[in-house]
């Protein structure tokens, strides 16, 4: 579970969110939906501990991610929106360090990069450099890697940008397998398809603030709309949020 009070975030004079406060429960998916520069990434930056707010705070499963940053980050899988992988390692030695980061070793790490490699249908590709990689391709590593240690809550940040069908297909099957497993799961979009596709409740931001959230029949419902695009539409054009 996370749990986000009144984040505030300023750069310079430029104030990129502005106190933002929601709720991700385990088992359910928990969407950021917001225009481009609505302050999504920062937002999650902020819950991942890359970048301290100026005020408010985070809790990951009562843990407040600046009294124990370390403690937080093992117990997040983080996909971020720069993928950051070394050209020159396989996918299979990416994957591996990154367990070895967080503290697994041996049989027990060779197991679990074999799940992975299994759950996200990278045998092909397992024990071939990067680089030259497809998007598609780095985003199954990208999330192998995020996923290796077994986190409870999952932070990604527009994971099927840039995908072709088949990978934006396979990302959204792992997302819902990851629910069904009862994982936190927090994601950015500004695709209202993968919104409506994947997420039980919706966080909508806008200029740096939230402007609404509840479940996608919610959002329909309080704006009177017939579908989540129209949805959206009328709440980001809305001087007013409307709180569910």
């Amino acid at each position: 579970m996370i749990d986000v009070t009144n984040l505030h975030k300023r750069f310079g004079a430029v104030t990129a969110v502005e106190d933002v406060s929601f709720r991700a429960e385990d088992g359910v998916v928990t969407g950021l939906l917001g225009p481009n520069g609505a302050g999504k990434t920062t937002t999650l930056r902020m819950l991942y501990s890359l970048i301290r707010p100026d005020r408010g705070s985070v809790k990951v499963d009562g843990m407040d991610v600046a009294d124990r940053p370390l403690d937080v980050r093992r117990a997040l899988g983080v996909l971020p929106d720069a993928r950051g992988l070394y050209p020159r390692l396989t996918a299979r030695e990416h994957v591996r360090y990154a367990g070895e980061l967080h503290g697994l070793s041996g049989a027990a790490l060779d197991t679990r990069i074999a799940e992975l490699v299994e759950l996200l249908d990278m045998k092909d590709i397992a024990d071939r450099r990067t680089e030259g990689f497809s998007q598609g391709e780095r985003m199954k590593v990208a999330l192998a890697r995020a996923l290796v240690h077994g986190p409870r809550n999952v932070l990604l940040d527009e994971p099927t940008n840039g995908l072709d069908v088949m990978s934006t297909r396979a990302v959204r099957t792992l997302i819902r397998r990851l629910r069904e497993q009862g994982h936190c799961i927090v994601f950015s979009s500004h695709v209202m398809q993968e919104v409506a596709a994947l997420c039980d409740r919706i966080v909508v931001v806008a200029r740096g603030r939230v402007v609404a959230e509840g479940t996608p029949d919610e959002l329909r419902a309080r704006t009177g709309k017939e579908n989540l695009e129209e949805a959206f539409v009328a709440i980001i054009g809305s001087d007013q949020g409307l709180m569910l």
